[in-house]
C-alpha cells in the first residue's frame, strides 16, 4: 500500500510515535484523533444523530490481518458517494487509520467498523449542506451478531414489514439509519426466532437483518439478486462455491424455496456462515448444518487464517 500525501505522511509520522493500548480500555478513531472509549464524543447535532445520516462498514481481522480491506472501503466510498457524502479521507489515508486503530488496540482477531457521518451544520436541522462530515473507526474482540450457531444453526421466521424499497433508498448503500431492520430483529426474537427473513414488495426474499442469504437445493446455491446490500462475504461465498465446482447463481428467490431447501444458510462479516435450520417452524433439511454449509464454512474459515486476501496491520 502505497502513500503520497502530506497528510498521509504526517499521520504516519504521528502514529509512529504512539505506542499500542496497554489498558483493557479501546482505543478508538474519532473525527482526527485516537482516544480510549471513555473519551470519545461526537456532538449531538452530528447529522448521523439527529437523522441516521451517514454510512458505516464492517470488517474482521484474523491473525493480524484483515480480510479484503480494499473491497470494504471501496464500498464505503461507494455508499458516501451515492448520498453526496464528501469523505475527507483517501482510501489509503481510511485504511491506515483502520489498521492502526487495530494496531493500538492490540488485536490479532477483531470486528471493525468505520462510520462517516455527515457531520455538523450551522443549524440542527434537515439541511445536508455546509456540514463538515465525520470519521469514526473502532476494533473490539471478533464477535458474531449469530452467537454460537455452530452446527445446531438458527431458528428465524419471515418478518410481517417489509425491507425498504430500492424505489425509497439504494438497498446497495450500507446506510447508518437501521430501524427497517432493527424493527425486523426485534420481531423476530419477541417471536422466539433468532432473526427474520425480509421480503420485498413483491414478497420475494431479499436478505435478513444484516446478512446475505443462500440457499441449497440438489447440490446448487442459490441467492436473492436484488434489493439487498451487496455483502462482500456473499461475494466470498459465491467465490469459494465456484472454485469448489458447486453451481450457484444469483436469482429472485421465494419463500416456499426456503421451505422446501436441502439447506439454508446465511453469510456476513459479523456472523461468518450460520446454518439456518428452522423457518416459520417449518424444519429445514434434517434440521442440522448441511453438508455444503459446512463445506463453504470450513473453506471461508481456512481462507480468513491463511491471510491470502488479507491485509496486514503495521508493525506486525
Amino acid at each position: 500500500m502505497t502513500s503520497t500525501s502530506a497528510n498521509e505522511h504526517q499521520f504516519k509520522k504521528e502514529a509512529a510515535s504512539v505506542t499500542p493500548n496497554e489498558s483493557s480500555e479501546p482505543i478508538l478513531y474519532v473525527n482526527g484523533e485516537f482516544c480510549p472509549r471513555s473519551e470519545a464524543k461526537i456532538s449531538v447535532f452530528d447529522h448521523v444523530i439527529l437523522y441516521g445520516d451517514g454510512v458505516y462498514d464492517t470488517m474482521c481481522a484474523y491473525n493480524n490481518r484483515v480480510f479484503k480491506l480494499n473491497e470494504h472501503v471501496d464500498r464505503l466510498y461507494e455508499s458516501a458517494h451515492a448520498i453526496k457524502l464528501s469523505i475527507r479521507h483517501s482510501k489509503d489515508e481510511i485504511k491506515d487509520i483502520i489498521l492502526d486503530t487495530l494496531w493500538r488496540n492490540k488485536l490479532q482477531s477483531a470486528y471493525v467498523k468505520i462510520v462517516v457521518t455527515r457531520g455538523v451544520g450551522a443549524q440542527p436541522l434537515l439541511s445536508p449542506y455546509n456540514c463538515t462530515p465525520g470519521v469514526i473507526v473502532f476494533a473490539v474482540p471478533y464477535m458474531s451478531q449469530a452467537g454460537q450457531a455452530g452446527d445446531s444453526g438458527i431458528k428465524m421466521i419471515v418478518s410481517s414489514m417489509r425491507r425498504v424499497p430500492n424505489e425509497c433508498t439504494s438497498t446497495k448503500i450500507k446506510s447508518c439509519n437501521y430501524l427497517n431492520h432493527v424493527l425486523m430483529r426485534m420481531e423476530a426474537n419477541e417471536a422466539g426466532a433468532a432473526d427474520a427473513i425480509e421480503l420485498d414488495m413483491e414478497g420475494y426474499v431479499c436478505e435478513a437483518p444484516g446478512y446475505n442469504v443462500f440457499v441449497v437445493k440438489r447440490g446448487a446455491l442459490s441467492t436473492p439478486e436484488d434489493n439487498i446490500l451487496m455483502g462482500i462475504t456473499r461475494d466470498t461465498v459465491m467465490e469459494l462455491a465456484r472454485d469448489a465446482g458447486l453451481p450457484v447463481r444469483a436469482s429472485r428467490v421465494q419463500v416456499f424455496d426456503l421451505y422446501n431447501a436441502d439447506e439454508v444458510f446465511l453469510s456476513s462479516t459479523a456472523g461468518g456462515i450460520v446454518p439456518v435450520v428452522q423457518l416459520d417452524g417449518r424444519v429445514i433439511g434434517d434440521g442440522h448444518a448441511g453438508p455444503i454449509t459446512t463445506q463453504i464454512r470450513d473453506s471461508y474459515e481456512r481462507l480468513l487464517e491463511s491471510g491470502a486476501q488479507s491485509t496486514a496491520v503495521r508493525g506486525v
